[in-house]
Parts: C-alpha cells; structure tokens; sequence
C-alpha cells in the first residue's frame, strides 16, 4: 500500500444498518471500517453478511479505502465472515485481536490474495507486533484502544500514558514494515476539544491517521492529519532552496535559519504528495 494514500479519517459502519451504510457514501471519510464484529448485535450478525454484501456491490463509495472487520475465527461466525468478506469487493479484511502471525495465516487461508490489516488490541498482540507486521499479506494496523485499556486494567488519561508502549512497539513494527497504522478511537464524540488533542497527538506520534466512531468527528480529524497551509509552504520553500543551491554547487541550503538536508526534502515532497493525494480524494 502507497503510504501516500489519505488515511486521516477511518470511520467505523455497522455492517447490518442500511441507513448507515448508505449515509457513508457522502461522508469526507478517506475510509471505511465496515464492521460485522463490535457493532453488530448477535441476533443480526449473520444477516449482516448480505446486507453489506449488497452495499459494496452497489458502490458508489468513490476513492475510500473499503475495509470490512469480520468476528474472531473462533467465534461461531468468523469462519463464514472470511468467506463472505472475500467476495464483498473490499480492499482489505480487517481481523480483531490479532495476538501473532499464526492469527493471519489462519484467516489468509480462508481469504486468498485478499489484502489483510490487523487490529492490535491485546498485549500479547503488543509484544508480538514486529512478528505480525511482518507478515506477507498485511497492508495495515488498527490500534484497538479501547480493548487494550481494559486488559491492561488502565485508568482513563487524557495523555494515554498507561497506552505508550503499546502504541510505540505498534508504530514501530508498522513503519519498519512499510505498513499504514491508524490510532485508536476517541469515545465522547461531542467533546470536539479533546478530539483534537487526541488527534495532535496521534499525528505527532507518527499515525497515519485515526479511527472515529461517529461521523461528527470528521472534520477534527482531517484537518489535524492534514498538512497545514504553513506546513506546504514551508516544504515548497524546502525543495527550491535545496535545489537551488544543488545547482550552484555552493554551501547549504537554510530555510528560516535552519539547514535543509536530503532528510528535509524528502520529508517535504511527501507533505506535498500527501497534499495533492487528499485533493484527488476529494474530487
């Protein structure tokens, strides 16, 4: 997967709420987690299946990631969600509680050459992420914060302290792999201020974007994972620099006082990418 590819919003759809899944095509999402697990109630879940079958093969969610989360293989319905999930269309199948490689051998037996992302929420799936993340078949990571809080036996934190390590040994293994990683959700979706302080957060720590649970966080959430107009023009100013004095011959480039090195560029031209990836999403 191009990590140039938008992945600031990732908004969680009930795979069993038509209304739901219809109201999510006119969402600014970059994508979509389509859940047959958490949101669905057992007595829907295998009818689930088939409507959401239905709205993936109707489409009309443009250039979104489409990624469908089925139950556990050990519950009674993980197997027949693998098998469903394969013929849905979708651009990846997102498997819970992943706590080692195996987990992903097992589910891609069932899915074939369809790409997979893991959700990591147990600590052993913590411990174990550079083994996962290495695994052939997966394009992506979902920290499943929520879950991990509770078998940690954490307090809530508006810092998330007690979920660093987690988070760390995940971003590390995701992005010594090459993997996208988007963080973990924020619960009081009316609470616009703490949002984004999560989201600043997440971004600074390296996350490629966040998981949402209601549609009214969108907006918080692109634009804190979107380069900012000063962000832009700074790395415009990079690159001309750069390759000014590239051309010359002739000392280093400065920008604002401070030396412009290869790291700098390359930095900038994936600011600027990831500027022209989000417009292209938008059209």
């Amino acid at each position: 997967m191009s990590l140039a590819r938008p992945l600031r919003s990732v908004l969680y759809i009930p795979g069993s709420k038509p209304r739901a899944l219809e109201k999510a095509r006119g969402l600014p999402v970059d994508a979509i987690i389509f859940d047959l697990e958490d949101a669905v109630a057992v007595e829907e879940k295998t009818a689930s299946r088939a409507t959401l079958a239905q709205a993936l093969q109707q489409g009309g969610y443009g250039g979104r990631l489409k990624i469908v989360r089925i139950n556990a293989l050990e519950t009674q319905w993980g197997q027949a969600d693998a098998q469903a999930a394969t013929q849905m269309g979708a651009d990846a199948i997102l498997l819970p509680k992943v706590n080692g490689a195996e987990d992903l051998d097992a589910l891609a037996a069932i899915t074939g050459e369809v790409p997979l992302w893991a959700m990591m929420e147990t600590p052993l799936g913590m411990l174990n992420a550079p083994e996962i993340a290495r695994h052939p078949m997966l394009q992506g990571m979902v920290m499943g914060t929520n879950d991990l809080a509770k078998e940690l036996q954490t307090r809530h934190r508006a810092d998330r302290l007690p979920l660093q390590a987690g988070l760390g040994l995940c971003l590390l293994a995701a992005k010594a792999n090459g993997l996208a990683i988007v963080d973990g959700v924020y619960n009081a979706f009316k609470d616009d201020a703490g949002l984004k302080v999560e989201c600043e957060q997440g971004r600074d720590m390296g996350f490629d974007g966040k998981t949402l649970i209601h549609p009214a966080q969108v907006e918080v959430t692109n634009t804190a994972f979107s380069p900012s107009d000063a962000e832009v023009e700074l790395a415009r100013r990079q690159i001309a620099a750069f390759h000014e004095v590239e051309a010359s011959g002739q000392g280093v480039a400065v920008v604002d006082g401070k030396i412009v090195e290869n790291l700098h560029v390359a930095t900038a031209r994936d600011t600027l990418a990831k500027v022209e990836a989000i417009a292209a999403l938008a059209t």
